[in-house]
């Protein structure tokens, strides 16, 4: 047994010390910016060191908001998937893992045979058990590191995985984010309806005194009451709208319509200052980046595995046990053991293991160009929101002034109205313009706290890239793996 110990040995040393062909992986340079364009002549109060980290929903400082916002990580389906199947990348690596050690197997044949009288030699009967008990392995040496670089693809394909897990948390809190503060415009929108529908009836009851005076028209009666009706009718409508954004955050959270409701409630007017970090850390914050990242490591270490297939498959074989008479074959005295090397070497195969290569280097470069698109994606949706906080800041300025000058000028015709210098389609005129532009300054609010959640949803919410496990915790979560 000396000397079958001996080779084992030394035949472990060899796949352990063997070589690992194929490039070692270096990031590529990606297309960053040295800075935004569209944070010229516009400076975030907030200094840098206020970066949103973790939960990033509070900054609207909107208690039901952080109560369904944290929810999404528990109970939303997508993130429930994304979790599994990032289990499901760490077995994997088990699976690969296992190819490092042998395959042992364990065996036992019994087999009993009589002899008649006439046979066995002595006039008597004879019934004789013979069987054999062996454990058989089987190695196949990682020489060439063609294992070793699959366990390095699939560590990587697993720090994928945790990164699309964090998109899809990150992509459906900012859902339930956007739908929450649509719901909250509905809510203000069916309000300033309702107000205004008020309104028109206070304008519909001067119409009728002025009618009832001889005054006016009854045309002017019917158009005031159109106004109240049709009012009114818009102010159900919307009741459409935010149905279905309640409905919309039920499912984020992973409930049924029927067991959520939200009380209905204006949408606020805080808007927090969101600090954009440097161009350069959007590399580390956006779990999209890094997931493409991580996918450039899967893809070049599966080079490395085609390359591997160029070098002969070197396989271990052995056999131990004994053999004996009786049911337990337990006598050493009847050992057997066998060991064979073998090494196969690939003569002619027709082009097929160059164009596994070449396919494999070429799945690699798409996969950096993929990367560099996803970042100079990233930069666009950052410098958008950017664009768009600023532009919507400036517009609600000059619309609050719009609002006001129409509110004047709603007052002064009602008040000439009354007196009878004015004719009442004047009056109708300026009220759907007032309210007109009460909708746009709605809307454009709306639209600031939007872009808010976008800005920070393209900033990467509260991620980082160190959230990510490393390539030595993914490896060394299996138990036979000894540490590094």
């Amino acid at each position: 047994m000396k000397p079958l110990i001996l080779l084992l040995v030394s035949l472990a040393a060899l796949a352990t010390a063997g070589c690992t062909v194929g490039p070692d992986y270096e990031r590529p340079p990606a297309p960053e910016s040295a800075h935004y364009k569209e944070l010229k002549g516009w400076k975030v109060a907030t200094p840098m060191d206020g970066v949103i980290r973790g939960a990033w929903w509070v900054v609207f400082k909107d208690p039901i908001l952080n109560s369904l916002v944290q929810q999404v990580e528990i109970t939303n389906q997508n993130v429930i998937a994304a979790e599994a199947a990032y289990r499901t990348a760490q077995a994997v690596i088990k699976e690969a893992q296992s190819g490092l050690f042998p395959t042992v197997t364990t065996s036992y044949n019994g087999l009993g045979s009589h002899l008649g009288s006439a046979v066995s030699g002595s006039g008597v009967p004879t019934t004789i058990v013979t069987s054999t008990l062996a454990a058989n392995a089987s190695w196949d040496l990682d020489v060439w590191g063609r294992i070793r670089r699959s366990i390095e693809s699939n560590t990587a394909a697993a720090q994928v995985s945790a990164a699309d897990l964090a998109s899809a948390t990150l992509s459906a809190q900012s859902a339930l984010a956007t739908n929450y503060f649509n719901l909250r415009a509905a809510d203000s929108l069916q309000a300033l309806l309702y107000r205004t529908a008020a309104q028109y009836r206070r304008t519909l009851e001067i119409t009728q005194h002025q009618y009832d005076a001889g005054t006016v028209s009854k045309a002017d009666v019917a158009t005031a009451q159109t106004q109240v009706f049709d009012t009114e009718a818009q102010a159900i409508n919307v009741g459409v709208a935010r149905a279905q954004s309640e409905h919309a955050i039920a499912a984020l959270i992973g409930r049924p319509p029927a067991d959520l409701t939200i009380a209905v409630g204006g949408l606020g007017t805080y808007l927090p200052q969101i600090p954009a970090s440097v161009p350069s850390r959007l590399l580390e914050r956006r779990p999209d980046i890094a997931a493409q990242e991580r996918l450039m490591q899967q893809e070049n270490a599966l080079i490395g595995v085609a390359v591997a297939a160029y070098y002969p498959d070197i396989s271990l074989n052995g056999q131990y046990g004994v053999m004996g008479t009786g049911v337990l074959a337990a006598s050493l005295a009847h050992e057997i053991w066998s060991l064979g090397a073998t090494a196969v070497q690939v003569a002619f195969d027709g082009g097929f293991r160059g164009a596994q290569v070449e396919a494999a280097r070429a799945t690699y470069d798409q996969s950096v160009a993929n990367y560099r698109q996803t970042v100079l994606t990233a930069f666009q949706q950052v410098e958008d929101s950017l664009a768009a906080i600023k532009i919507y800041a400036k517009e609600a300025k000059v619309q609050a002034q719009a609002v006001k000058s129409a509110q004047e000028e709603v007052d002064i015709l009602l008040n000439q109205y009354k007196a009878g210098t004015v004719a009442f389609t004047a009056v109708v005129v300026a009220e759907a313009m007032l309210l007109s532009n009460q909708q746009t300054d709605l809307t454009i609010r709306q639209n600031r706290f939007l872009s808010t959640v976008n800005l920070i949803g393209s900033l990467g919410g509260g991620w980082d890239a160190s959230e990510l496990p490393s390539l030595q915790a993914l490896e060394k979560n299996n138990p036979l793996i000894p540490p590094l």
